[in-house]
This record gives structure tokens, C-alpha cells and sequence, in this order.
């Protein structure tokens, strides 16, 4: 049972490596999808950070703010839009399909993931460290 390493709500061990190997696997092919789109590579970069923006709810409060975030950073909706472009004939769409779900894949890549409303850098791949009020002291010590 060495691979069973659960706390605080978070995964752990071997399941976060599998968690962030898929992150890099789904920015990989939304990266190769949006180049053999075609599209302008300067819209890429300018939306890339765009579900980001979903943060500022954080401004209401921590359970407005995180859930969110987790609506924009969840595969739901950007795979939704995907779904309704294709039968709708839009295909065109897609680009803002890749670039959200490669934002996505970056962001589980790198260990950010949904949020706990307990505090922004509680998430379900781990706790992102201290929060910047504690790292300031520490730093100032």
C-alpha cells in the first residue's frame, strides 16, 4: 500500500505524476491541433491566458472564486464547445477550443489544479505553498 499517499484532500505519489503526464498530453495535441488549424499564432498568445481571468471572482469571495475557476478550468466546457462546433458546422471555433484546453493542460502540467475554497493555493494536485501574506514574513524575516 506504499502508493496510497492521500492527505488533505489532495492526490499524491504516483496519481499526480499520471495527473500532470496527462496535462502535458493534452496541451501537447491542443498546441498540434491549433498549429494545423492555421490560425494566427498572435491570438494564440493573446487568449492564452484569458481562463485566468476567472481568478477576479476571488475578489466576491474564496467559494465564488473557486468555483469559478474550476468551471473554466475544467475540460466541460471548452469539450462542450467542441461538441456544438462540430455539429453545428463552426468549425472555426475550434481554435478557442485549442487554446482553452491547452491553457488547461499547462496549467495540470505544472501542478495547478481545481480549487479548494479553503484557499486559492489549495488545489487537487497539492498545496501550491505558502500564501503570499506567510511568504512575505518569511522572506522579511
Amino acid at each position: 500500500m506504499k502508493d496510497l499517499q492521500i492527505s488533505n484532500g489532495a492526490v499524491s505519489g504516483p496519481v499526480r505524476v499520471w495527473l500532470r503526464a496527462e496535462g502535458f498530453a493534452v496541451l501537447a495535441l491542443s498546441v498540434l491541433l491549433y498549429w494545423f488549424s492555421g490560425s494566427s499564432w498572435w491570438l494564440f498568445f493573446a487568449l492564452f491566458l484569458a481562463p485566468d481571468l476567472a481568478m477576479l471572482a476571488y475578489l466576491i469571495n474564496p467559494k465564488i472564486g473557486a468555483d469559478s475557476y474550476n468551471v473554466v478550468h475544467t475540460y466541460l466546457l471548452p469539450l462542450g464547445l467542441a461538441a456544438l462546433a462540430v455539429i453545428l458546422r463552426e468549425t472555426g471555433t475550434l481554435m478557442y477550443v485549442y487554446i482553452w484546453m491547452a491553457h488547461i493542460g499547462l496549467d495540470r502540467f505544472l501542478g495547478y489544479g481545481l480549487k479548494y475554497s479553503a484557499a486559492f493555493r489549495m488545489t487537487h494536485l497539492g498545496d501550491l505553498g505558502p500564501s503570499p501574506g506567510k511568504l512575505v514574513k518569511a522572506v522579511g524575516q
